[in-house]
């Protein structure tokens, strides 16, 4: 793997998360019945994030979860042997509310699907909305994001590498070349 390029740095990743907060609020015309959940394992800290976004601008705190969608993944098997499971911590109903699903990057959909699948297996929301913070495009479900932090399109053979300071010590977007 190559180091190709920077393309959103710590700045430019808040601004982006503050950007996608003011949608979600504007959309669902506040955050009453609205609650946050991160996708394992860097949509987890992203999702954090939003949230006191949220707080800060509604002065309202908005119940903010945990997603871990391996096993409800299409690809299980070809995983790993022993797959690492990060577990879900969602300490809220989600029947009859807005979801609003996290991910630092949607490509292909298919973690978006596994998602939707898993909240489906634990209640009825009224709706899920995805925010993700790089729409790389490249799609094989026809699955698309309500709020995006970034559109950049890439091949195949590039790989989008999001850094959290949480799990990874600094914020960023880096693409890499994998050929």
């Amino acid at each position: 793997m190559r180091f190709k390029a920077s393309v959103m740095n710590e700045e430019e990743m808040r601004r982006a998360l503050i950007r996608i907060s003011h949608e979600i609020i504007e959309r669902n015309r506040g955050v009453e019945n609205l609650v946050f959940v991160g996708i394992q394992t860097r949509g987890v800290p992203l999702s954090r994030e939003i949230c006191k976004i949220v707080k800060d601008v509604e002065n309202v705190e908005v119940p903010c979860g945990s997603l871990d969608i391996t096993l409800y993944r299409d690809d299980f098997s070809l995983i790993s042997d022993h797959p690492q499971i990060n577990g879900t911590d969602l300490p809220f109903s989600i029947t009859g509310v807005n979801v609003v699903l996290v991910d630092d990057v949607l490509y292909t959909g298919r973690t978006v699907r596994a998602a939707m699948d898993a909240i489906s297996e634990m209640g009825r929301p009224k709706s899920i909305q995805l925010a993700v913070l790089v729409d790389r495009g490249g799609r094989e479900l026809p699955i698309g994001a309500n709020y995006v932090g970034k559109t950049l399109p890439t091949s195949r053979s590039e790989l989008v590498s999001v850094s959290v300071a949480e799990t990874d010590g600094k914020n960023g977007v880096d693409i890499y070349s994998v050929d």
